[in-house]
């Protein structure tokens, strides 16, 4: 019998896998510019740092460092990591978990509260790689209106009141794949209703410390009085993807499941990259690290929005006050799915909008990193985007 024979789990029904991880395949060849990943700078990467803090930890508890660790998390990164979260959340956290990244975080949240069916609702469009998360816990998946100010309350309570959620996902902050941010006014209000129906709400909010311009605002979870708010933070946008050292703070009853979920996954995250994020906190280090690349973010997000302000009449795009992605709403009739394949051509990728709307549509939509592209190369790309649009509107 050959392996297509086998019958696999049900979840991975209609889950095909990332989008993104998908063309990452395409665009290995040399001399792309790719516009389509999350991914840091390569300058942003404190390589050397890291290097010097990865000799000294082990040089001074290497045995306990190199052993297995405990699935709650290493012991000083517990103590530094609590207090830097409530002092970025501005408000008292009864409990954190270090986790492998915060996309674990989201799997450990759904593998501890979603049952088959179970709904889940979410802003439209939203980050794919978490809705693929929820797709393979057989989660329902229900879109809730949003405008350039996020979700809108009313609109949620009424989606709350029609299909009793279990969980709502959202992520206020400089919004993957949009770029927006939910209002001041617009926060409060969120932690109300998941208080009054019972609502988990897993705040997801990895670029929050990446702002070029204007005022932080309150955490979601700083409003939350009953414990229903659950906060996903990560380090791979201010310090490196690679470390995966994101983290959880919530209810100690949640997180408590999610410990044991965890137990089942990897046992716990890696010691040594734990100990490092330690270093990076307890030395102090992260606020001239943020301000350094939030000054080289903000010219590369600068240039990409002045080249798309000479796009052809009918396109739109979001002007994000940080973050890492521009959304981009070409005129009516193109296909951008279309029009990757003739980029790539021209060795130039994004990622279509398509793929992160619950049910799809929206063809003439795309995002666009910024990051992890020079000056010159988003000149370049964004110029040859450009001409595709152009011909295809002709």
């Amino acid at each position: 019998m050959k392996p297509d024979a086998i019958a696999f789990a049900r979840r991975f029904d209609g889950v095909s896998g990332s989008a993104i991880r998908e063309i990452f395949k395409m665009i290995a060849k040399p001399g792309m510019i790719s516009f389509a990943g999350g991914n840091p700078a390569l300058s942003a990467l404190p390589d050397q740092t890291a290097a010097e803090m990865a000799r000294k930890v082990l040089e001074e508890n290497g045995k306990a460092i190199l052993q297995y660790g405990a699935t709650e998390g290493y012991p000083p990164l517990l103590e530094s990591l609590k207090s830097y979260v409530q002092a970025q959340l501005g408000c008292e956290i009864p409990a954190v978990l270090p986790v492998t990244g915060s996309t674990q975080a989201m799997d450990l949240l759904c593998k501890a509260l979603i049952n088959p069916g179970d709904v889940i609702l979410l802003e439209n469009p939203s980050f794919l790689g978490n809705m693929q998360c929820m797709h393979l816990y057989e989660a329902r998946l229900v879109p809730v209106e949003s405008d350039e100010n996020g979700l809108m309350p009313a609109k949620l309570e009424e989606a709350i009141q029609k299909y009793h959620p279990k969980m709502l996902y959202t992520i206020p902050t400089f919004q993957n794949p949009t770029g927006r941010t939910l209002a001041l006014e617009r926060r409060e209000p969120i932690a109300r209703l998941a208080a009054r129906y019972g609502m988990v709400v897993a705040e997801d909010d990895p670029y929050r410390d990446l702002r070029y311009t204007g005022e932080p605002l309150p955490s979601i979870k700083s409003f939350d009085k009953e414990g229903w708010v659950v906060f996903l933070g990560s380090f791979s946008k201010i310090i490196s993807p690679g470390l995966r050292v994101g983290y959880m703070a919530g209810d100690p009853l949640i997180l408590r499941k999610c410990t044991i979920g965890k137990q089942s996954s990897d046992v716990h995250t890696a010691n040594l990259t734990q100990a490092i994020v330690d270093q990076f906190l307890r030395r102090g280090l992260l606020p001239e690290h943020i301000s350094s690349i939030c000054a080289s973010y903000k010219a590369q997000m600068d240039a990409m929005l002045d080249e798309l302000a000479s796009f052809p009449e009918g396109t739109r795009y979001t002007r994000p006050e940080g973050g890492l992605f521009i959304w981009a709403e070409l005129p009516a009739g193109l296909d951008a799915k279309e029009l990757l394949d003739k980029a790539v051509e021209r060795h130039v990728a994004y990622v279509p909008g398509t793929h992160f709307f619950v049910d799809g549509g929206h063809e003439n939509t795309l995002r666009l990193n910024f990051s992890a592209s020079t000056l010159e190369q988003i000149h370049q790309g964004i110029t040859t985007l450009r001409g595709l649009v152009e011909e295809s509107i002709r």
